[in-house]
């Protein structure tokens, strides 16, 4: 008889009771004159000494900037030293910082600015094409909660950092006393399927605990330098990356503002990295290089790899090419800190190819039947839950969406359909939810859909993923045109949700039909229209 598709892990290694903010300090004491965060395009470095006396400044300013416990504080920028200060000192001072992606365009911002309600941001003038100061400037007016807006590389950061000198050390530790570790500490903004984003609200004890425990199954310790190509905006880079490293006295390397893969590898070389992450297309574009084999590489030891399944020929040449011989599989969500499942150090390759690994410890997971909530056999399809220390508090100010996503019990349904085999390790197989997963970027339709009724030509729409060798999924708009119009171009689509949508949530794909397939009750048959594809 087969066993439930259930599992529980254990560790030796007790869960952590800290507060972010008291971790850093005990790393700080621990590792004063260890290297603990190199960003590589600014060359600056920072020991741990070093790293606690900025992140206390800068606590300090926010401070004098009139930041009270649990006032919403956004950053808006690519990966830089300075991110990485924000997001340990709003967790110095009990502040929620508000991650918003890069990406994102002026719609996306006024949504999230208000529903989070930010009062203080701090913000790139911009990067690359993206105006962030000018999209700031027309959303101001109707953002009610925003106050201060402060630009990284300008005077006003200067000042905010500055503005601590007058806060006496006294006050910031009388702030650090008042906070718990189950206090809200970060939203990240996740689509949903129906309607606009949706808020995680994430604790200290949620994403500290994740980050350690992954550093842990990956063995961190203090000699550690891990190379984060991933954005810090997402779950990856703060809780994966910063997190894992910090709490283990080891140091975070920025090669990018953004994925370069030629940067990447510079950065791996010269800071004689010992870890890499990324998603598999990351991974793929580095051993493309045409000067591949010239980089060094032979610091490797380990890695993460996550997103979407890695190909065998792809791990194997991460493995051998790139010397990292115990690189991990992580499976999450951002709803869950966001890992649940890893692979191990010393797992085969069939386990790092075919599986998102095993429960992570002081984690719960099971595969239940979608219909009627009952654990299936080990080897049988279902949808996966998991419980435990990583389950977010909820979605931010939505207890209805919250509930539909956790039940009472506080299993989170993930959405994901997999089956658990024999020896615990889990493959995703398929997803309940109609989500596309572009290049490790989640795509929710509902939201493009929403956005695309807005089109003068548009009378209907649904959206879906549709195969992609590059990204492994594409984004196919499926229109019905309002009367008089015969045609809609890609081109035409791109235009209308460029500077309104981030990049990768536009269409690559637009389709023309005359009606969408029905199933009897009404509802659109989605799995036809993936099937079909483009025109």
């Amino acid at each position: 008889m087969s066993l439930p598709s259930y599992a529980s892990g254990t560790s030796d290694a007790p869960l952590l009771g800290d507060t972010i903010g008291a971790n850093l300090a005990r790393a700080v004491e621990a590792y004063p004159d260890r290297e603990a965060l190199v960003d590589c395009p600014s060359g600056r470095r920072w020991t741990y000494a070093e790293l606690g006396r900025a992140v206390g400044d800068l606590a300090r300013g926010l401070l004098a900037a009139g930041v009270a416990k649990g006032d919403r504080v956004g950053i808006w920028a690519p990966n830089c030293a300075e991110w990485v200060l924000v997001q340990y000192a709003t967790a110095t001072v009990g502040a929620i910082m508000v991650n918003i992606n890069p990406a994102y365009r002026r719609h996306e911002l006024e949504y999230v600015l208000n529903q989070s309600g930010v009062s203080l941001l701090v913000s790139s003038p911009g990067y690359r094409s993206s105006d962030y100061r000018g999209m700031v400037a027309q959303v101001r007016d109707v953002c009610p909660a925003l106050g201060t807006v402060v630009w990284l590389g300008e005077s006003s950061w200067d000042d905010l950092v500055a503005a601590g000198a007058s806060v006496p050390v006294e006050r910031l530790a009388a702030r650090a006393a008042e906070l718990s570790c189950n206090d809200p500490i970060n939203i990240q903004y996740t689509s949903g399927t129906t309607g606009f984003p949706k808020g995680a609200t994430l604790s200290h004890h949620n994403i500290l605990n994740n980050g350690y425990f992954v550093g842990e199954l990956v063995r961190y310790t203090e000699r550690d330098r891990i190379c984060l190509p991933v954005p810090f905006y997402h779950c990856f880079g703060m809780v994966m990356g910063n997190l894992a490293a910090t709490s283990h006295g080891a140091c975070v390397i920025i090669p990018a503002p953004t994925f370069d893969p030629a940067a990447t590898l510079r950065a791996v070389a010269a800071e004689r990295a010992t870890s890499l992450y990324g998603v598999p297309t990351m991974f793929i574009a580095e051993l493309a290089l045409p000067d591949f084999a010239d980089h060094d590489l032979s610091s490797l030891r380990t890695g993460i790899m996550a997103g979407s399944p890695c190909p065998v020929e792809v791990m194997k040449r991460v493995i051998d090419g790139m010397h990292m011989a115990e690189v991990a599989i992580c499976y999450g969500m951002t709803e869950t800190s966001p890992v649940s499942t890893q692979t191990r150090h010393d797992d085969d390759l069939d386990r790092r190819t075919a599986t998102v690994g095993r429960v992570l410890p002081h984690v719960e997971v099971k595969v239940v039947d979608p219909a009627t909530g009952v654990t299936v056999p080990r080897g049988e399809p279902g949808e996966l839950c998991t419980r435990g220390y990583s389950v977010m508090l909820g979605y931010w100010d939505e207890p209805e969406r919250t509930a539909e996503a956790i039940d009472p019990a506080r299993w989170m349904h993930t959405g994901d359909l997999a089956v658990m085999r024999e020896d615990g390790y889990l493959t995703i197989v398929g997803r309940i939810k109609d989500m596309i997963i572009r290049g490790g970027e989640n795509v929710y339709p509902r939201e493009i859909e929403e956005f695309l009724y807005r089109h003068p030509k548009i009378s209907d729409v649904q959206v879906v993923g549709v195969p992609d060798e590059r990204y492994g999924e594409e984004i196919l708009a499926c229109v019905i045109l309002r009367d008089g119009h015969d045609t809609l171009t890609v081109e035409e689509v791109a235009e209308f949700c460029r500077d309104r949508l981030a990049h990768y949530k536009i269409p690559r794909h637009v389709r023309v039909m005359e009606a969408f397939p029905m199933t009897v009750s009404g509802k659109v048959r989605k799995v036809e229209l993936r099937h079909a594809g483009p025109a």
